[in-house]
């Protein structure tokens, strides 16, 4: 059975997600990204979380890969921080999706 394109790179970010959960909670005693509703691996090969409120966030750690949305908000995705500039990348509510552009601030909006 062959797993089409789209949906392998949707399940990827989730996986890699909940395995950096797990060992950081293992690791640290806490998961910091397990009960967050905005969740992403950082270049510090991290999990980091964003609070479920709207408005920017800081993307502590950088990031340039899979993210999670479990909010009910649109996520767009700042190459700078404050969310200045034009968004490099969005992120549906209640999605997952790779991202290949660095990101350093997350704007969620209703």
């Amino acid at each position: 059975m062959r797993i089409h394109h789209t949906i392998r790179a949707a399940i990827g970010p989730v996986l890699l997600l909940a395995g950096a959960a797990a060992a950081a909670a293992g690791a640290a005693g806490t998961a910091q990204a397990a009960g967050a509703d905005f969740q992403y691996i950082g270049q510090d090969d991290k999990p980091h979380a964003v609070p479920a409120r709207a408005g920017c966030h800081p993307a502590e750690g950088g990031s340039s890969r899979g993210v999670v949305n479990q909010t009910g908000m649109k996520a767009a995705l700042y190459r700078d921080e404050g969310c200045k500039g034009q968004p490099v990348a969005y992120v549906l509510p209640r999605t997952s999706a790779p991202v290949t552009a660095y990101f350093a601030s997350v704007r969620l909006s209703g």
